[in-house]
């Protein structure tokens, strides 16, 4: 079995520039400077954790990075990226851009941001939009089917170029608007892990992102000025269910700061026992087990 990536918590580079303020100094640039830096530092030590406790990346992998042009994959990326310069194991990243053909997509704009950057990518050209389009009724949301056809799209493409773990730039709050989503709309308890297996067996699917607030991933591309680009197939439709629950949650925590830290920690620490899936948990055999417990006690007894 391979090790686990162990990341250095350094912080990435400074968006700011690189001169250190005179002694004393403590003008709006170098608090400005401070708060960058602990935010970059909070971030990669966010990400790496997340790789750590759920094995995320191993040495050798090949890791796809689904990069949408939107604030969470952007962040992921120069995360990813600032690790993988100072992991003890080698693992290559390749960005992959999924061209859906939207109208007035500006196609442009991420070839000429990660030549920049010196990213080696694909873009990868589905007509998808138009798929969506014919096949959602009118006033319905697109964003199901949306969903499946990009997800099939990539994981394919993924086994094409030989990729071994294919990474999505989920946060904390889309795991937690998922569990909502789920239990309100699905009458399933389940959310996005940060680690799975896709129903074929053939993606190992990984999100860095699982700890980190989306508060602190816009801000961090707020400074780093990525080019956003926005989604205009599904994200700008009126009235949808994540959008809602997204402002319940934001309203929970602006109420009771501390809330969804709790909420996610609840994710990651489930008690079958305390719930009712009887695939999940054994409630038949309790009078089994209870025969057996008290059997060992009164052994015990008498040996005494």
């Amino acid at each position: 079995m391979q090790d686990a990536v162990m990341f250095d918590p350094r912080p990435v580079e400074d968006a700011f520039p690189a001169e250190s303020p005179a002694p004393g100094a403590d003008g709006p640039d170098a608090k400005a400077k401070r708060e960058f830096n602990k935010l970059q530092k909070r971030l990669r030590r966010q990400v790496g954790n997340a790789i750590i406790d759920y094995d995320m990346i191993r040495d050798g992998d090949k890791v796809m990075v689904c990069l949408s042009g939107g604030k969470d994959s952007y962040t992921m990326l120069e995360i990813l990226r600032s690790l993988q310069r100072n992991a003890p194991v080698a693992f290559s990243l390749v960005a992959v851009n999924l061209d859906q053909k939207q109208p007035g997509f500006p196609e442009h704009v991420l070839p000429e941001y990660l030549d920049g950057i010196g990213v080696h990518y694909h873009i990868l050209e589905r007509d998808t939009y138009s798929v969506v389009k014919e096949k959602t009724p009118e006033g319905k949301t697109t964003c199901a089917l949306c969903s499946r056809l990009r997800r099939g799209s990539l994981y394919g493409f993924a086994e094409e170029i030989g990729a071994t773990k294919i990474a999505l730039g989920h946060h904390r709050e889309d795991i937690l608007e998922t569990l909502f989503l789920n239990m309100f709309f699905g009458g399933s308890l389940k959310a996005m892990p940060p680690k799975l297996l896709s129903d074929d067996g053939k993606n190992i699917v990984i999100r860095p992102l699982a700890y980190c607030r989306e508060a602190d991933i816009a801000e961090f591309a707020r400074q780093m000025a990525f080019p956003i680009i926005p989604c205009n197939l599904c994200g700008s439709q009126p009235n949808l269910q994540r959008q809602v629950v997204k402002e319940m949650l934001a309203e929970w925590e602006a109420k009771h700061p501390g809330r969804l830290e709790s909420m996610f920690k609840a994710v990651t620490n489930v008690a079958p026992s305390q719930l009712a899936d009887r695939e999940l948990f054994d409630f038949a055999g309790l009078e089994d087990k209870q025969r057996r417990l008290l059997a060992d006690r009164i052994a015990i007894h008498d040996e005494g």
